[in-house]
């Protein structure tokens, strides 16, 4: 499948957000959100803190000298790369060439968004590009790149409108297309998570629907059967989630981390899935939070900022070892990104770096592009 982008740049018209829609949204977020906007503090923690009491490793050399060249320092810089508008809750997924990350969706504010993107990651610019039709606008939705079928997106929210759908896009033609959903389907979501298994399925854990109900289940969908099978395993689990994170480990099992649920703003377990079930890891994590961004090394996960059981938006970047207990916290170099939730992470591994785009905090949603350099998959 190519990985040139078409239809250039003509942005579609802004999407109108009635006073109706805008409060349908309020009211369905409040159950899986953060309560910021009315100032209360969330009920007690109903797990224990994932770092309490447990001293962190130091940091580790991120960019490898193994060719006998310098380690690159690893620091954050700013892109001059004018884009997409403002917003979170959006996806960005790189093609299998690294040669583009196309960013769908996400909203800011009460005004869901179903707008198209591609950054040239050689030249760090962004076009927008125009298919003929595609998903509703939606946020919270999953996610990836799929050999053969294209950009693949699933589920998510828009105004109090919840969806289940899968949609791929192909590259090549600049279209859209809806595929199949028969067998296990999941139950509309937003805020769930998903992953690419190496048995080529699709993967989603958890999320919430437009009752508040959150779920705790695990599926799976296989494009060639266009089909869901429903493989959640008996025995302990993480507890109901959404706005979490996961991703499938070199070792083959799937890993969730963070999150929030019922009463509690901030999670922050992690979790593995293989034959026996969900295990849960022991060793020291990194602040709990929710609407983490994170994105996948060789053997290793990075993971950027999110909102804390504070209700305070972080910056902090962290590596999740797929064979370690602990987590190791980063400390790159350079003015960082201001604290956000809800942004997005891709890996440019020609170039070494991972790039961050939007998120919001207190004040808003962000449009900015970041270079966090200095990253050397392997290491």
């Amino acid at each position: 499948m190519g990985v040139s982008p078409t239809g250039l740049s003509h942005r579609p018209g802004e999407l109108a957000a009635t006073a109706s829609a805008t409060l349908a949204l309020v009211a369905v977020l409040a159950a899986c959100v953060s309560p910021a906007s009315s100032g209360s503090e969330p009920a007690s923690q109903e797990l224990p803190s994932a770092s309490a009491g447990r001293s962190l490793p130091a940091t580790p050399s991120v960019s490898s000298a193994a060719s006998g060249a310098p380690a690159a320092p690893l620091a954050w810089s700013r892109l001059e790369a004018a884009g997409p508008a403002e917003r979170e809750d959006h996806s960005w997924t790189v093609d299998p060439d690294g040669t583009f990350a196309y960013l769908f969706g996400g909203r800011d504010g009460g005004t869901a968004l179903a707008d198209l993107w591609a950054y040239d990651l050689a030249s760090d610019a962004w076009t927008e590009l125009a298919p003929p039709s595609g998903p509703s606008s939606r946020f919270g939705h999953e996610a990836a790149w799929i050999d053969g079928v294209g950009l693949v997106i699933f589920a998510g929210q828009s105004g109090a409108t919840f969806f289940n759908d899968l949609w791929a896009y192909d590259a090549d033609a600049n279209t859209w297309a809806q595929l199949p959903s028969d067998g296990a389907q999941p139950v509309a979501r937003y805020g769930s998570c998903s992953a690419v298994g190496q048995d080529g399925r699709l993967w989603i854990s958890h999320g919430f629907t437009s009752d508040g109900t959150r779920f705790a289940d695990t599926r799976a969908y296989d494009f060639t059967a266009g089909s869901w099978t429903d493989e959640t395993p008996s025995g302990e689990h993480p507890v109901e989630r959404c706005l979490h994170a996961c991703w499938w480990t070199d070792r083959g099992e799937l890993t969730l981390y963070a999150g929030q649920t019922t009463g509690v703003a901030a999670l922050g377990d992690r979790w593995a899935l293989g034959e026996d079930g969900w295990t849960r890891f022991a060793g020291a994590l990194p602040p709990e939070r929710n609407l983490p961004a994170h994105a996948r090394l060789d053997g290793t996960t990075i993971v950027f900022g999110g909102r804390g059981l504070d209700l305070a938006f972080r910056s902090d970047v962290w590596l999740l070892g797929d064979g370690a207990e602990d987590a190791v916290m980063l400390t790159p170099a350079g003015a960082a990104p201001e604290p956000r939730a809800g942004a997005a992470l891709v890996v440019d591994s020609a170039r070494d770096r991972v790039l961050l785009f939007g998120g919001r905090a207190e004040d808003g949603a962000f449009a900015d592009t970041w270079a966090l350099g200095g990253i050397e998959e392997g290491t």
